[in-house]
């Protein structure tokens, strides 16, 4: 014995296109997925001649930007908890990037130290986001807006 579909019936077919507020095209999370999905795309090959990955990237990112922070200090700069950096800190430290130090004055806090290879690597990175500019075709000031409203959305997101 078939049901046939009726309104109460959850399983039932809509009787029309989706209202514009459900379409694909409409979400605000779709276009973020879908262009996060393309700028790993993107960075995949270029990270790949440096020996790096996305996260690993990210994470030599804000060490070139300040040696010496804490697991803690990074993970609140890549929005990331210690479970989720460990690995990623171990593979870098086996790579001869970085060295994990406990902290003297308090031996709870893991100090990260960039090594001179993980220092040197910073020149071969510098050819990465010219590269991404170019494949953006957007001017310099577009990704920099950009940049910030996506930072903006981010912290507004963080605080609803």
């Amino acid at each position: 014995m078939t049901t046939q579909p009726t309104s109460s019936n959850p399983a039932a077919p809509s009787a029309g296109p989706s209202p514009a507020m459900l379409q694909l095209d409409n979400q605000v999370c779709f276009a973020l997925y879908s262009a996060s999905l393309a700028m790993t795309k993107l960075y995949k090959p270029l990270l790949d001649e440096i020996g790096l990955t996305y996260p690993q990237y990210l994470v030599m990112l804000v060490l070139w930007e300040g040696d010496g922070l804490t697991v803690s200090e990074l993970g609140e700069r890549l929005f990331l908890d210690s479970g989720t950096l460990t690995p990623l800190l171990k593979r870098l430290e086996a790579a001869g990037l970085l060295s994990r130090l406990r902290d003297a004055s308090d031996e709870r806090r893991v100090r990260l130290t960039l090594s001179a290879q993980g220092r040197a690597l910073r020149d071969r990175a510098e050819r990465i986001p010219p590269c991404v500019l170019a494949a953006s075709q957007c001017s310099l000031p577009e990704l920099q807006s950009l940049t910030t409203q996506l930072q903006a959305l981010r912290h507004r997101l963080a605080s609803a």
